[in-house]
Formats: C-alpha cells, structure tokens, sequence
C-alpha cells in the first residue's frame, strides 16, 4: 500500500467536492456508503491500472493506493488527484463577490467552489456528451456500458477504468450505438477519440489553456456534439465559471425562484445571474434554491 497526504488551498471541505454534482455517480467514480472515502479506477501513463481511496484530513486529502507506486507513477498520482479535486483553487475572489447575497453566504462556510473532474479532459468530455437530451438515469447506465464494453480491467477483476481515446477510435459509431446504446452520441464520440487519438485534437492542454474564455468556449463549440450547455458545463471543470450550463434543470429551478413557476427562456436564465459576471457559472450552481427541483 502506498499512502500520502496532499495539502490543499483553503478553505477546503472534501465532501462539498464530490457531491458538487453528478460525477460522483458515474463510473470509475464510486463513493463508500458512509460518502466519506472517494475511490476512483485509473490507468497510468504506463498502462498500468490503480486504484485511488481519497479521505479528507486535515489541510487537504489523505491517499490510498494499493501496492507500491513508483517515483514516476506516484507523481503522476499526485497530479492527477490535484486536478480531479481542485486542491490547488483559488476562489477568493467569488467568496469576496458573494459575502453580501444571502443565496450564497454559505459558499465560503462549505468551501464551495470545486467540481468534481476526472483525471483526464477527454473522460469529462465524453461524460458531457452522455448528459445532453436526456434523463440522468440514461446518462448513468450509458456510462456505464461504455466502460463495460471498451474500458481496461483490474487484475483483481475488481475495477475497470475509463476507455482512452485509442480504446473508442478502434471501434465504430455503430458498434457504440449498438453495444453501448449511445444513440445519436455515437458518432460525435467516435470522432472525438479519433481525432483524439490521432494528435489532431488535444484535449488536456485545454487544462491549462492561456485562451480567453471565450475564445476558449469558441474552440469547445467546435467539437461534434458539444453545444452551448456543454460548453458552459466544461467551462465549469476547467475553472472558468464564466457561462452557466442552461438545459431544462436551469431553465426550471430560475422559474420557480423568480417567475412563479412560470416557463421561462434561455436568456432570463442569463439574465437572473449577468451581475456576477466571470463568477456566473458558480453562483448558479451553488445558489440556495428554494426549488427541489422536484
């Protein structure tokens, strides 16, 4: 077993992370029954697979790896784990912009802030792609058959991670459509993971991209299948908050707190949040909303 600590930037709170939207609930993500300990299915560089148990502890994360990582390997290890939980964000600006709305005064307390992300750009895409036109169940169960069908298995049998963009460019749009019931997704994924795997595209320098945001948001609306809620949504993992992912969900919780339940458009959505600016995405998605939703 291999274990460390990693300290991250306060305020910090790991729970506040992995519930801070749906990912947690799709595979090679899993949470214990106590929603205490993350564990997450990886394949390293190299091509080996692991597997991550990430507790809170003080400062930051504890980390857990069975077996013995390598110089290498644990390094890669550490960055990953960095990424996925945001340990070295910085949201001081959005707490300052948010000390006076009673909706949000909670945000600083709970350190909210941080979405959950997977290790690589490429995964969050492909999940993006599964939530648009559909029910979250769907979203969930196709996830989960794109891993079954195409995603690398532990020795153990215990785990498989998340397919790579040469594991997909392999196949066909048809064979996705077919054996993983992707639907229409199939070739906007396929041609994802080709251009992906062939060098054409690459995704993880979107990371650190030194792009405006809305250029960057322009490059994202390139790709096949990724429209203006998944752009906003993949703004949000890659920490700029700038757009608000709007679909049915936004569109609904904004009509019962300020419309009466009344329908309402994509643009009142914007409108409800235009003062908060660079930090719009935030502030809808950690809104006190009087609106379950249900």
């Amino acid at each position: 077993m291999t274990s460390f600590d990693l300290q991250a930037r306060q305020p910090f709170n790991f729970n506040s992370v992995i519930n801070s939207h749906g990912w947690i609930q799709l595979a090679p993500f899993r949470a214990d029954v106590s929603g205490r300990m993350l564990f997450y299915t990886d394949r390293l560089t190299n091509g080996r697979l692991v597997e991550y148990r990430v507790t809170e502890t003080r400062g930051g994360v504890h980390v857990e790896v069975p077996g013995r990582l390598g110089k290498a390997e644990k390094a890669e290890v550490i960055q990953k784990i960095t990424w996925m939980l945001g340990l070295d964000m910085d949201f001081t600006s959005f707490y300052k912009a948010a000390r006076g709305e009673p909706k949000l005064r909670h945000a600083r307390r709970l350190a909210h802030g941080r979405v959950l992300r997977s290790p690589s750009f490429f995964e969050d895409v492909v999940k993006t792609i599964l939530t648009t036109n559909t029910l979250w169940a769907s979203t969930i169960r196709m996830n989960q058959n794109l891993i079954e069908a195409f995603g690398a298995s532990a020795d153990d049998g215990k785990g498989q991670a998340f397919p790579t963009p040469e594991e997909l460019a392999s196949t066909s749009a048809a064979v996705l459509r077919k054996k993983v019931r992707v639907g229409y997704r199939a070739p906007s994924i396929h041609e994802l993971a080709r251009r992906v795997a062939k060098g054409k595209l690459d995704l993880e320098s979107y990371k650190t991209s030194t792009l405006p945001t809305l250029e960057l948001r322009n490059e994202l609306l390139k790709i096949r299948g990724i429209g203006p809620y998944a752009a906003a949504n993949l703004l949000m993992i890659l920490g700029r908050p700038d757009f608000i992912p709007i679909d049915t969900y936004a569109m609904k919780m904004v009509s019962h707190e300020w419309h009466g339940g009344r329908p309402v458009t994509a643009k009142q959505v914007e409108r409800a949040f235009r003062k908060w600016g660079e930090h719009k995405g935030l502030a809808f998605w950690f809104w006190d909303w009087k609106y379950d939703g249900g």
